[in-house]
């Protein structure tokens, strides 16, 4: 695999420093049921890492000591590691909402049988993958059968009252682009995928979330593989809003790693770019439990265009959607993409 930190490190994006801490996005580990082409993380079966149960504790800690007011557990498929419903429960108990970064697939593996109930007796927000509608381009992109299992996947949530706004279990999907161009705007592919899968599938769900693919590992090695690294980075590059500087979302977050190290985003996990947290060279989640981040320098690198290209791109999707944003992002694609 390609290393893109030394293409990216050298950079002019603006300097911008952390706000309060509310939310810790807290990477269970890199073990994944799929191996999916746009995946930052390059999450596979084949991945080893997992965080440990003391760790796992630690994070429990910080939530109560810091007051943070959200968990977001990610991947890899974070239901894999065997600690993933304790550590729900423990959260759930402290009154912080939870966000399950889930894959859908992970659903029908065997002894997972029962996770869809689990998630919804505990409340859970599950924040799904699914990068697009047609049963061609998500097979392409995750893997032969998957969007089959993804709806399936949708439909046992939808059974148990999710997607549904009575029931107040939110169900949100993720769209990633097939190749190395910016995201549709939000809102009317939102609108889109709502008709598509209620219509063809009887699927509903909450929100869309739209995000921009990142040039790091998986999808950065791609573009480096088949020379597009560079006209991708400037598409990004060309496409900064200043605007969305003011909610990306590492002004609120920390990303922790399985090991419990501190980074400003997932991406900065990805890259080796440790967060800058009471001057420690090697940041850790114990840091947390008597020094504040907030005023904190957020290490920057040439991809943190990504996130504020368009109308930006964050864990929560887009962070802005102006009609002209839908106009800047229709006129620049690249044609020779990732497939």
């Amino acid at each position: 695999m390609h290393a893109t930190l030394p293409l990216l490190a050298a950079t002019d994006f603006p300097p911008i420093r952390r706000r309060s801490l509310d939310t810790l996005q807290v990477n269970l580990g890199y073990k994944c049921n799929q191996s999916c082409l746009h995946c930052h993380v390059a999450a596979s079966p084949q991945r080893t890492e997992m965080m440990d149960g003391d760790t796992i504790a630690l994070v429990i800690q910080v939530l109560r000591a810091r007051k943070v007011s959200t968990l977001d557990l990610t991947g890899g498929a974070p239901e894999l590691n065997g600690h993933f419903r304790h550590h729900v429960q423990q959260a759930r108990a402290l009154g912080v909402r939870v966000i399950d970064r889930c894959n859908l697939t992970i659903l029908s593996e065997p002894g997972q049988e029962d996770l869809a109930a689990f998630l919804a007796e505990q409340g859970v927000e599950v924040t799904a993958s699914l990068p697009c509608y047609s049963p061609a381009n998500v097979d392409r992109q995750r893997g032969d059968g998957v969007f089959e299992r993804s709806i399936a996947g949708l439909r046992q949530l939808n059974a148990l009252g999710y997607g549904d706004p009575a029931q107040g279990l939110v169900l949100n999907l993720v769209y990633n682009p097939q190749g190395p161009s910016l995201p549709p705007p939000q809102g009317p592919l939102e609108a889109d995928y709502k008709r598509e899968l209620l219509r063809h599938f009887g699927i509903r769900f909450d929100h869309l979330y739209a995000l921009t693919n990142m040039p790091v590992q998986r999808f950065g090695s791609t573009l480096v593989s088949k020379g597009t690294f560079g006209a991708y980075m400037q598409l990004l590059r060309g496409s900064y809003r200043a605007d969305n500087l003011e909610t990306v979302m590492c002004r609120s977050l920390l990303s922790v790693d399985w090991q419990g190290f501190l980074y400003d985003c997932d991406f900065n996990q990805m890259l080796g770019l440790r967060a800058s947290v009471a001057g420690q060279p090697q940041p850790h989640l114990r840091d947390l439990l008597h020094h504040d981040p907030a005023g904190t320098d957020i290490r920057v690198a040439d991809h943190c265009y990504g996130c504020t290209a368009g109308q930006g791109s964050s864990c929560g999707g887009a962070l802005e959607t102006p009609a002209t944003v839908a106009t800047e992002v229709a006129a620049v694609q690249i044609t020779e993409g990732v497939r």
